[in-house]
């Protein structure tokens, strides 16, 4: 019996199972299907030798599809249905953006230009009252007008339907007698924020119809394998749902591959004692860093697709892990920008044609080909040996770099490293010290098949006392998803100071939430016994716009919580902003998250019987290191190093899934779970 987790990455699909019985992980790789994703995840099943009669739960899959989609422009054409006057929101925006004084700044160009917005006449104020009931005959007119411009998808948004939804539900159930995608603003969020709340919809409409099909092959194909138990699908809050829930709000999927490697960094900590993590994903395409701190993972209260330090990007109104994530990965390729200066990324050589050491027709230098050049990465034992890969194709390609500095070849891969690392150490800055923490009081979780390789030199250069490489790397994004529990979100506006007059309206509204998300796990034939609720209130001082995420405890509300919540919300606070104020505090934001508990499997604990390194010792190589230069550096076989024992850099480390670096003048042991632990310095 056998709970497997599918990872569809930019590059490789990665298949982890956990045998039930016997405790054994089951790992399987393959090259992502960008044409189809559904065909990429059978060939990984079927390559992992598991019949699909023996599977007892299934979580796939941290599809990039969504994020693609929304990327590379490649939705279908969607029409807006908003209230009249409010036409021109999305485009209008936002007056704020990243940068302030280019006189050439654009914003983003709307998913839905002009002649697909749509107004009808109806009016809800901002306390839910109806001011002018819905006139049906303008919804008709609209749809006509959209069907007749070939719009595949409608999206609704009328205004202040997050304070009261009716008018929205009677266009929803119209639009549904006249489109088969529609996409209802109240159904994905029920905050304020009218662009925000606006584009949220928008591009939950715009690919609605693509994750709808591929999830449907999904399924058909997972049947066909014999899978016969309800699918799983991760979502971007970290959670996961049913499959048929998955297909009503594909929004809620726009980042949820990464996800995944952030629980799995979660989970791992709490089995070392590390409650302080910075988890570090590199894979084929893109780096993405997460920071959880006491034990807990923060959410994006502003998640923006496409957003960069010059360009504001696109709202998503849905709880997203906070990931951080740049194009910097084993397939980026090197480059020379004008001025002469070696970039690497954010340009992929991706699966087809991949970095040109594979062998399938690339020929541009990426961070995989400099890896193997320098002796780092071993061209006969890469995915275990399954994939052979070719070094005199990396050496050509690495030599267009090389001839333009002058310098030999081992250096050019080495500077390219150099670079993708320093890319990456700007990254993990940017979810520690941009938001007042020291990296110093974290945990390094590198994983991935290119995080192990990078790891030590971040940790150098951030001065990280201690680096984890967990178990199978390589895979360890769909590892965390089997340590998922079912998820859903429901939060809702509600303007009001934090005070004890305002006691009962909180313990109403969040009895209602509750009550929610208990019908809805309940329908998903989940029993109460194992549900939990956790609940955050959104709070600022009065007269702030944004706000700071508090979690609050479960139970009634009463004088003695609304100070400890008052006084948790000045620490958070200024550890954000660097200040408190006097001001009175306001709730902006209810949030329920209701969860449903899944049985996860136990992190094995285990016991070595070698007592040395020769038996692991798989001789030397001649590395050319960075920062080091020539370097002969011992080998070993990750699987058979011993336990407990602590073993001087340089080395490495390989296995099936990944390869480890470990610099001159750091540790390393293996615990007893199994993870290679690495230390800065050799300090303990």
């Amino acid at each position: 019996m056998f709970r497997v987790a599918i990872d569809v990455g930019g590059t490789f699909t990665d298949l982890c199972a956990l045998n039930e019985v016997t405790g054994e992980i089951v790992l399987g790789k393959g090259l992502t299907t960008a044409h189809d994703f559904s065909e990429g995840v059978v060939n990984t099943f079927k390559s992992s030798g598991i019949r699909g009669e023996d599977v007892t739960r299934f979580v796939g899959t941290g599809s990039t599809l969504v994020i693609n989609a929304i990327i590379e422009r490649k939705g279908v054409k969607t029409a807006l249905i908003t209230t009249k006057g409010f036409r021109d929101v999305l485009e209008i925006q936002r007056s704020n953006r990243p940068d302030m004084y280019n006189y050439s700044y654009r914003k983003p160009v709307p998913f839905v230009p002009r002649y697909l917005r749509f107004e009808v006449l109806e009016r809800i104020a901002s306390d839910g009252s109806v001011v002018l009931k819905l006139a049906k005959k303008s919804v008709l007119e609209a749809l006509r007008k959209a069907r007749s411009y070939g719009a595949e998808s409608i999206a609704i948004c009328l205004y202040n339907s997050y304070a009261n939804p009716d008018h929205e539900k009677e266009v929803a159930k119209i639009a549904r007698g006249h489109f088969k995608y529609v996409s209802s603003s109240h159904e994905i969020t029920r905050e304020w924020r009218e662009y925000e709340r606006m584009n949220t919809t928008v591009l939950d409409a715009y690919v609605k119809p693509l994750l709808e099909t591929y999830l449907k092959d999904l399924e058909m194909k997972m049947r066909e394998l014999g899978i016969r138990i309800p699918i799983h699908v991760i979502q971007s809050n970290g959670g996961v749902a049913v499959l048929e829930k998955a297909r009503e709000t594909p929004i809620l999927q726009v980042e949820s591959g990464p996800a995944g490697g952030v629980i799995g960094a979660r989970e791992l900590g709490v089995a070392v004692g590390e409650s302080n993590v910075i988890s570090l994903d590199v894979g084929g395409t893109t780096a993405k860093a997460s920071l959880v701190e006491n034990g807990r993972i923060r959410l994006n209260p502003d998640y923006r697709v496409e957003r960069t330090p010059t360009y504001a990007g696109y709202p998503v109104k849905t709880p997203v892990v906070d990931i951080v994530e740049i194009g910097a990965g084993g397939g980026s390729i090197a480059w020379i920008d004008d001025v002469g200066s070696l970039k690497v990324g954010p340009r992929s050589a991706g699966a087809y044609p991949g970095p040109a050491c594979y062998g399938k027709g690339g020929e541009q230098p990426t961070v995989t080909d400099a890896f193997v050049v320098s002796g780092i990465l071993n061209p006969e034992y890469f995915l275990g040996g399954e994939i052979r890969l070719d070094k005199h194709a990396a050496e050509k390609a690495v030599a267009k770099i090389s001839e333009h500095f002058g310098t030999s070849v081992e250096e050019a891969a080495a500077g390219i490293i150099k670079v993708a690392a320093g890319n990456m150490v700007n990254l993990l800055r940017l979810v520690s010290v941009a938001r007042g923490h020291d990296p110093r009081d974290f945990t390094l979780v590198a994983f991935g098949g290119a995080g192990p390789m990078f790891a030590t030199l971040l940790a150098r250069e951030l001065q990280v006392s201690k680096t984890v490489i967990p178990r199978i790397p390589g895979v360890f994004s769909a590892w965390g998803m089997l340590m998922t529990d079912l998820r859903h979100d429901f939060k809702m506006t509600r303007v009001m100071k934090l005070d004890d007059a305002h006691i009962d309206i909180l313990n109403n509204l969040f009895n209602t939430l509750e009550e929610e998300g208990r019908q809805v796990l309940t329908a998903q034939g989940i029993n109460e016994v194992d549900m939990y609720f956790v609940r955050t209130l959104d709070l600022r001082y009065y007269g702030q716009e944004h706000t700071v995420s508090i979690e609050v405890p479960s139970g009634m509300f009463n004088r003695g919580l609304i100070q400890e919540i008052t006084e948790r919300f000045h620490k958070a606070h200024e550890k954000e902003y660097t200040f408190r104020l006097d001001s009175p505090v306001e709730v902006v934001n209810l949030h329920l998250a209701a969860f449903a508990k899944v049985s996860k499997p136990r992190i094995a604990v285990l016991q070595g019987d070698t007592q040395d390194f020769e038996e692991a010792s798989k001789g030397y190589r001649r590395a050319y290191l960075p920062g080091v230069g020539f370097t002969e550096v011992p080998v070993y076989e990750r699987e058979k190093l011993p336990i407990g024992n602590t073993k001087q850099g340089p080395a490495i480390i390989e296995e099936k899934t990944s390869t480890t670096l470990v610099m001159p003048g750091d540790t390393f042991k293996i615990d007893n779970f199994g993870n290679i632990v690495i230390r800065y310095g050799g300090v303990d």
